[in-house]
């Protein structure tokens, strides 16, 4: 397929979008969670920084950006326990 019609379809699927009106509950859920999963990046950076000084590093990725998303500092904790006891 060549450029102008990808670009055609993704431009009639935002008038089509625009026009009908997007489905309220499955927006609203996809924002939630691309919420968390920004709040986890957070998370984990900050504790890159801070436990870089004690050799403590959580790569960030998908899966650990998720952990930490949706379970919080709870999920940071698990995560840096892994690392400690299985990992290293």
């Amino acid at each position: 397929m060549s450029s102008t019609v990808v670009i055609s379809i993704m431009v009639a699927l935002i008038v089509l979008l625009l026009v009908v009106g997007a489905p309220i509950k499955p927006m609203r859920l996809i924002a939630h969670g691309t919420v968390k999963i920004g709040i986890g990046i957070l998370f984990l950076f900050f504790f890159n920084v801070f436990g870089g000084a004690i050799g403590l590093h959580i790569p960030i990725n998908l899966f650990t950006t998720i952990v930490s998303g949706f379970l919080g500092l709870f999920g940071v904790a698990s995560l840096a326990a892994i690392h400690l006891f299985l990992i290293s």
